[in-house]
Formats: C-alpha cells, structure tokens, sequence
C-alpha cells in the first residue's frame, strides 16, 4: 500500500515538473523578446536565398563593379550569402555608408543589429554620394546622432523587395515615406538618389544610389483629403453670411 502510495507521489511529481517547465522556458523567453525592434520580424521570417535562385543585380553600374570585382568577399555571388550589414562592409564602394551604420561616423550611432535583423530594404548611398554632400552638413551627421540616426533610419524600408516591386510611396523606419518610381535597373529615389546597382544579401535587398536620402525631401502626403474638405467649408459659410445680414437689414427699418 505504501509502495503504491509512493508510485503515486513519484507519478505526481513528475507531471508536476513536466508542467513546470515550459512555463519555465516561457518565463524565459519573455524578456528575451522585449529589446527586439518592434518592426523586425522572428529569423524564421527573414528570406535566404541560395546559390541557384541568387538573382542577378540590377542597375547602370553592376556591369562595371563585376568586372572590377568578379569574385571574393566584394563580389555579387559572395554578398549574396551574408547578412546585409557584411555585405554592406564587403563592398568597397559602401565604406562610408557602412562606418556610419557601424559606429565609424559617430561612435554613439550603430544601428547593425537593427539591420540584420530585418528584412529590409536598403539604400545605401555610394562614397560617391557621400562625397557630394556639403561641408556643414557632413560634419552635422558626424557631430549630431540624432541626425544622423534619422537619415540612416531614412534609408530602411521594411520587406524584401526587389527592383521590379520596388515602386510607389513607401514607409521609412525614420517615419517618413520614400516615393520610387521606375522599375528594374531604372529605379529614382525621391525623384533626386538614382539607382546604381541593386543586389541581394541574406534579409536585404541593398539598393547602392547615388545620393544621400534626406528626411527634409521626403514627399509631401496626400492633398487629396484636405481639398475635399475645404469645399464643404466654404459652402457652408456662404449661407452664414447671407442670413447675418438679414437680420442687421431689418433693425434700421425698425428704428
């Protein structure tokens, strides 16, 4: 009897741990989730693309960085395969646009894990892009985080997309939209950044353009809404006029 009640306990405490430890794991998990950016989505989500469906880069100027660099950690086939802030490293004409995602152009701005931990859109601007920007402000994004952290913010789009679905106004994760117009290797960014060659990285389209992204130049939202109700406002008001005048009419020929 006492055996079989000993059975019992044993049996018992052990539904007891079984219960208790996925609990356990999920009282773990909890605060791991919280630090992630609420818009990136799980890893499971982020798009790998292998070697046989790596698509092929789209723009004016992939012809030419091919030819320059057909094969290593520079090239289309290897970026291809890493995440997007090492394919972003690995391209030698991105070094700038990678220092400052990285730290390099303010050590207070380093935004690599929101990056990786996308998928995203990029448009990363050319050390070319970078150069044609003015003195003054240059040295605002290398002295001012929160600039620089919104222009970068302003070159993130989220989803993965590529040159042929990339078009239409479109949310930034500084807030602010994006309008892209063309198609393929023909893309403009806010009718100004042009396309110079977009490739794919694991979870990033990266976009190389040819000019710094400003939050300043973001498209203005739709007027469409607020033309339609000014119309209705200004009906109204005629009437209102009209019937206060009636009244101001009749008082003197009272007196």
């Amino acid at each position: 009897m006492s055996t079989r009640t000993k059975s019992l306990g044993v049996a018992a405490a052990f539904a007891a741990i079984a219960i208790a430890i996925p609990t356990a794991v999920q009282a773990y998990a909890d605060p791991t989730t919280e630090p992630t950016t609420p818009a990136a989505p799980t890893t499971t989500q982020i798009p790998v693309p292998s070697m046989s469906t790596l698509p092929d880069p789209q723009g004016s100027g992939c012809d030419a960085y091919k030819n320059r660099i057909p094969a290593g950690a520079g090239s289309f086939t290897n970026m291809g395969n890493q995440n997007a802030t090492a394919a972003i490293a690995a391209n030698p004409d991105l070094s700038t646009f990678s220092a400052a995602i990285s730290g390099g152009l303010n050590p207070a701005v380093n935004i690599t894990s929101v990056i990786d931990g996308g998928p995203y859109v990029v448009f990363a601007p050319t050390n070319d892009a970078f150069a044609k920007l003015d003195e003054a402000t240059l040295a605002q994004l290398k002295s001012d985080p929160a600039a620089l952290t919104s222009t970068l913010y302003y070159h993130l789009v989220l989803g993965y997309l590529g040159p042929d679905d990339l078009h239409g106004k479109m949310p930034t994760q500084q807030g602010s939209p994006v309008s892209v117009t063309g198609k393929g290797g023909d893309i403009k960014v806010n009718d100004t950044a042009k396309l110079v060659c977009g490739y794919t990285a694991r979870g990033a389209y990266i976009y190389m353009i040819d000019t710094v992204l400003s939050p300043s130049d973001a498209p203005a939202p739709n007027t469409s809404t607020s033309t339609t109700s000014t119309t209705p406002t200004t009906t109204t008001s005629a009437p209102a006029e009209s019937s206060s005048t009636t009244p101001t009419t009749t008082k003197p020929a009272q007196a």
